[in-house]
Parts: C-alpha cells; structure tokens; sequence
C-alpha cells in the first residue's frame, strides 16, 4: 500500500486522525477550504493540497470526515474534486455520519474508479485525539482489509461489518445511546449539585460505580467545570445527527421515545446560543431548568 493517506475535512475530528496517522508513521496529504485549518495542519507535520483532486492525485486511500453532504458533493464531483483525478483504483473511506441513500448515490457516482467504503467513527474529538476511535467498516471487503494498517493508524478498533450502509446502521444505533446517556449524565449531575453535592466528588464516585458510561467518562469532566469549549462535537452538528438517526428510525417504524424525549434539551442548547459549543452543554440547560447556580469561578474539588 502506497504509505500516503489522504483527509479531507481538517476539523475537529480530521485533525486528530491525521495527527495520529503522521505519528503512526503515514504520509498524510490534506485538504480543507478553511485556511486557519490548512496551516495548522501543515505545522502538524501534514502534507496541504489546494483541492480534492491534488489529494487524489498523491494517496490511493483518501478519508472523507465532513460536516455535509454538500461538501462530500464537492470533494467527489467538482471540477476540482476526486473524480477529476484521472486516478483509478483509488478507495474513498467516507467516514462522517450522513443519510446511508446519500452514501449510496456517491458509491454510484463514483463507479468503478473509486471505490466507496461507508465507515463512521465511534467516538468523539476528544477521543480522536487519544486515538479512542472504533472504526465500523462496511462495503467492499478486499478494500476494507486493505485500508486495515491505516484504520490502525488512527483508531483503537476496527469492525467489518458486513455490505455497505451497515457501518451506517451500526452508528445510528450507537449515537442513540450517546445523545441518551450524554442527557443522563447531565441529569444526574445537576440532581446531585442541587443536593450539595461537589460535581468532582459526583464524577469519582459515580465514575467508579455501576452507574458509569462511556459519555459519563469522556464528557463528565466538562460537566464538572461548566466548560465546554473547546468542542469535541458541537451542539449545530449533533443536531444532524440526531435528525438523521430519527428519518432512519421513522423509516422502520422502531419507536425511539429516549431519543425523541433528550431531542428537545439539545434544541434548547441551541436556542441559548450555545451551538458553538460541546453537546455537553445540555448539563447547563438544565441546571438553568433547575434554577442551580454555581460559581464557576471556583476550581471544583480534586
């Protein structure tokens, strides 16, 4: 395999994947229509393309992480795009969360030049950065098996799962039980402040118990000192993710009433201007709801 990967989308998550991957030993060849992005990514050791095309051009495995649609649109089929690459057997690992008929189209926009893998990431930036991530693969498996060293790269695990559009499926069903247990956690944080109890002291004992969860771990710290910038995922992107995972839900008539019940809290997230910031922030929705206030000019307990 050709030792050069390339990213495109240099954001949260593809700016800890791709700094996971040059460490791993990758060259990794980047694009992203953000500037700021671009430069840091070149002093992270990465290689900046100017298009979609030039990063084509240099890697035989390029990983999409994008915000939209549109822009997985754009890096495939613009006039600067994937496709005008001139490139054959390239593999595109298009890991962001989208509408599995969206993957679809871009599988069969594609064709035989490009084949398309639907493999989305479990975890979040934060995790990314760790090299926290779970890989669920799906599509082509010969294509999945050759992209195994440079998943390896950048996550903990890997999971083939089978035809394309189940890696799909398989993250739907696990960004359910985020947006559920990311709520809960918030819940029984501000119940236990409201009680007077110190959040540090909540989130070592709690953390230790049998009332712990992976969303407890990773986004109890900024619960516990009302911080949540920076973003390891904003509340303005979760709320597509949610959307999608409840189309998909309604598709299938499967009733998903947590789901449909903690939409509302990252909806009030938003409408308090905080989409800019971690979806961890729906601790501070309801401690408003609570009417809790807490002085977070005080470093909490150690």
């Amino acid at each position: 395999m050709n030792s050069s990967v390339g990213m495109l989308g240099l954001g949260i998550m593809g700016s800890a994947m791709s700094a996971n991957l040059i460490q791993a030993g990758f060259r990794v060849v980047g694009f992203d229509v953000a500037a700021e992005r671009i430069d840091a990514f070149a002093q992270a050791g990465g290689t900046p393309a100017l298009s979609p095309r030039e990063v084509a051009q240099q890697a035989d495995v390029v990983i999409s992480v994008l915000p939209s649609v549109t822009a997985l649109d754009h890096c495939v089929s613009a006039a600067d795009g994937m496709l005008a690459s001139g490139r054959s057997r390239l593999v595109l690992v298009e890991a962001s969360t989208f509408p599995i008929e969206d993957k679809l189209r871009i599988r069969d926009l594609c064709g035989p030049s490009i084949t398309v893998l639907d493999c989305p990431l479990s975890g979040t930036g934060a995790q990314a950065v760790s090299k926290d991530l779970s890989v669920y693969a799906s599509g082509d498996a010969a294509a999945c098996a050759r992209c195994a060293p440079v998943f390896a790269g950048f996550a903990r695990s890997q999971h083939y799962l089978g035809e394309f559009g189940n890696g799909s499926k398989m993250k739907f069903v696990a960004n359910l039980l985020v947006a559920i247990h990311n709520l809960s956690t918030a819940e029984a944080f501000v119940l236990g402040m409201k009680a007077g109890l110190d959040p540090q002291m909540i989130y070592d004992v709690v953390g230790d118990g049998a009332g712990s969860s992976r969303m407890f771990q990773v986004r109890g710290p900024m619960m516990v000192r009302g911080e949540y910038e920076p973003a390891t995922m904003k509340v303005e992107i979760w709320q597509k993710d949610m959307k999608i995972i409840a189309e998909f839900a309604a598709r299938l008539d499967c009733p998903t009433p947590l789901l449909a019940a903690s939409a509302a809290y990252y909806s009030a997230a938003m409408a308090q201007g905080r989409g800019g910031e971690d979806t961890a922030a729906v601790c501070a929705v309801l401690e408003e709801m609570a009417r809790l206030r807490r002085d977070l000019s005080v470093s909490p307990s150690k």
